[in-house]
């Protein structure tokens, strides 16, 4: 083929298919509606990041649930994502994405990161059922039990049990529980995760809280939102918090306080060599 029958060829175009924002010189659509006409003013924003995840716009009563969990998450007072985030922008107040960025960054295991893994360990517990599931609290609180006896005899904590400060009941969880009732939404993660409060006592030989970070990844599991996302709709709610925290640090800023506290208040200590755990001496001869 020469070159010029080459340039006469038509060519393929990439192809990158979306269903979410498309633009052209007079309009803008998202999720197939017209964004100024539909969308500006008509859908609030809790609706539209529910909409964007799934791609089918949610009931009035999967919104209620959505937005109850939003701003369960949005702000816990001074928590490490709040305090970084005011240090951040102390160090560098011309970067609020930064100071943003920062505070977000901190959501694991610890804080936030709990809405998620309390959603996929409640869905893999269920998945995990064989037959139908249970149709009563005593059938709920026998997988409940057998489950909270699984992971103490794994070692392991059961995600979304107990909390720092809230050491009777985070006042978060019975309110989503309600919410979540009252407009017919209370599925089976929720079911499971109430059924642990109720019978991990018995196990434990203590009684600790739902938190609100666990009951909101239960209610966002149910209302069948991607497990893969849980913490990414915990860091949408924490953003909101975070320019809250950035908005106060601007006319009440206390980083400062904060930093010279530990600044000026260090002590020197000698050097504390880290030493490696010794190796096994099960191996084979060499």
């Amino acid at each position: 083929m020469t070159e010029s029958q080459s340039q006469s060829q038509p060519q393929s175009r990439p192809a990158y298919p979306t269903a979410l924002g498309a633009s052209d010189p007079e309009t803008i659509t998202l999720l197939g509606h017209d964004l100024a006409r539909d969308i500006m003013g008509s859908v609030g924003f809790g609706e539209l990041a529910f909409w964007l995840a799934t791609q089918r716009r949610p009931s009035p009563g999967e919104t209620r649930v959505f937005d109850a969990v939003l701003a369960a998450l949005a702000d816990h007072g001074f928590t490490p994502t709040a305090i970084v985030t005011r240090l951040t922008y102390l160090s560098a107040p011309d970067s609020v994405q930064g100071a943003l960025a920062a505070g977000l960054l901190g959501g694991g295991s610890r804080f936030l990161g709990v809405t998620e893994d309390t959603g996929r360990f409640l869905h893999d517990v269920l998945a995990s059922l064989k037959g139908d599931l249970p149709s009563d609290e005593a059938g709920w609180d026998a997988v409940a039990l057998r489950t909270v006896r699984e992971r103490r005899a794994a070692g392991e904590f059961v995600p979304g049990l107990g909390h720092h400060v809230h050491k009777e009941v985070d006042p978060r969880t019975p309110r989503l529980m309600r919410i979540a009732t009252e407009e017919g939404l209370f599925g089976p993660h929720l079911s499971l995760f109430a059924a642990i409060g109720r019978v991990h006592p018995a196990v434990l030989g203590k009684t600790l809280p739902l938190n609100g970070a666990g009951v909101c990844g239960a209610a966002l599991a149910d209302l069948g939102l991607p497990l893969p996302l849980l913490r990414g709709f915990a860091l949408l709610a924490r953003t909101a918090g975070l320019i809250g925290q950035l908005a106060e640090e601007l006319r009440h800023p206390v980083a400062r306080d904060v930093f010279l506290s530990v600044d000026l208040n260090n002590t020197a200590i000698p050097p504390d060599p880290f030493v490696p755990d010794p190796l096994s001496d099960a191996g084979g001869e060499g």
